[in-house]
């Protein structure tokens, strides 16, 4: 079967939107799935309410930390990891970006990145607005403490 140029055209572009979509690898945007993933394996849930393609503190902490081989192997074992993103640029879902702004609210999220670290049963342990260089220790220590 031959594809026609227009068709190829718009096939590579619908395929490069939703994987511009998707959140980044190891976590999800889904965070009702991730709220029941966190009961079931008794993990933790870190939210990450980020500007991904504008905000330079969050751009840092992506590649300082949550790319770092200890935040993944730490996150791996310990957490379900939710990205609730508020980008300029990158194409959203209408479900994303009510469930984000919703959550947002719920959280009282006032600058990015903001994240909360939420016990298993969906209560917040501990919160982080900004970056700040200490935040992978503080996050170990907030997500094994009884």
């Amino acid at each position: 079967m031959k594809l026609h140029a227009p068709l190829f055209a718009l096939l590579v572009s619908c395929s490069c939107v939703s994987l511009a979509t998707a959140a980044k690898p190891g976590w999800t945007e889904n965070f009702a799935e991730a709220k029941t993933q966190a009961a079931a394996q008794k993990k933790h849930l870190l939210l990450d309410f980020t500007g991904s393609d504008w905000c330079g503190w969050c751009i840092k902490i992506d590649k300082d930390v949550f790319s770092t081989a200890d935040f993944k192997g730490f996150g791996e074992k310990n957490l379900v990891l939710v990205e609730l993103d508020f980008p300029n640029a990158k194409p959203q879902t209408p479900a994303v970006k009510t469930q984000n702004a919703e959550l947002g609210r719920k959280f009282k999220v006032n600058g990015y990145p903001t994240l909360v670290l939420l016990d298993p049963e969906g209560k917040e342990v501990k919160r982080w607005e900004g970056f700040k260089p200490s935040f992978l220790e503080e996050l170990k220590k907030a997500a094994v403490a009884k």
